[in-house]
């Protein structure tokens, strides 16, 4: 696991990315705040008790508690309860594709949804770690981002500690698995994904210029991340 971020500290050039987004990331918290109360059974207007119940099918690919088995499919436990609600509103309105998540959201109320996002979130991932010979150049991307082709730090959006930011939908990375990850940004890059239209193609502007060597260490690096 990485504790805290180490290694070479970030060029001022990426400082200045980083305000530039987090500026954006404000502006987007005012148009995606999360709706609801935040309470021992209440989560973004879900409930976690009737999450639990609702989510006997999502087990079976995303784990009981939300922990994935297969490092292809992504593990929901302890994410944002508004960014798992807004890829299921994606599955289902056709921003996002894929041949069992659209069947599951098409079938799921508005409420469904929001319960299961709140029994996932409510939910403790279990820590991962990290490939040493790919956490340097994984934490240079990460930190710095890639200068010489104007690539931004993603610490920018997902936090030091790849804790993202709620309000504004930037999922929690850290923990993640990499095998996830790569696919995601490879979809990404190739345009498949585009549930990044709202933040100006954010995702896909930065997929689309990194090396095959560069994704890997990154979401490597992403992986090995602790939590917070």
């Amino acid at each position: 696991m990485i504790d805290e971020p180490r290694g070479r500290r970030a060029r001022p050039w990426t400082l200045l990315a980083a305000v530039a987004l987090a500026g954006a990331a404000a502006a987007a918290m005012t148009a995606h705040a999360q709706e609801g109360v935040q309470g021992d059974d209440t989560i973004f207007g879900g409930s976690i008790e009737a999450g639990r119940e609702k989510s006997a099918t999502c087990a079976a690919c995303h784990g009981i508690d939300g922990n994935s088995v297969n490092p292809l499919w992504p593990s929901l436990a302890g994410q944002h309860p508004g960014y798992i609600y807004n890829q299921l509103q994606a599955y289902k309105n056709g921003e996002r594709q894929d041949p069992g998540m659209v069947g599951f959201a098409q079938s799921m109320s508005d409420q469904d949804m929001r319960d299961v996002a709140a029994y996932f979130s409510s939910q403790t991932l279990t820590p991962k770690g990290a490939d040493p010979e790919l956490v340097q150049l994984g934490e240079d991307i990460y930190r710095a981002g890639v200068p010489e082709r104007g690539i931004p730090a993603c610490i920018a959006c997902h936090g030091p500690a790849g804790n993202g930011n709620y309000l504004a939908s930037y999922p929690r990375i850290a923990g993640q698995h990499a095998a996830y990850m790569l696919n995601t940004m490879r979809e990404y890059a190739a345009g498949t994904r585009r549930s990044d239209a709202k933040y100006n193609q954010m995702m896909r502007n930065i997929a689309s210029q990194l090396l095959e060597d560069e994704l890997r260490a990154v979401v490597n690096y992403a992986q090995g991340l602790q939590r917070q």
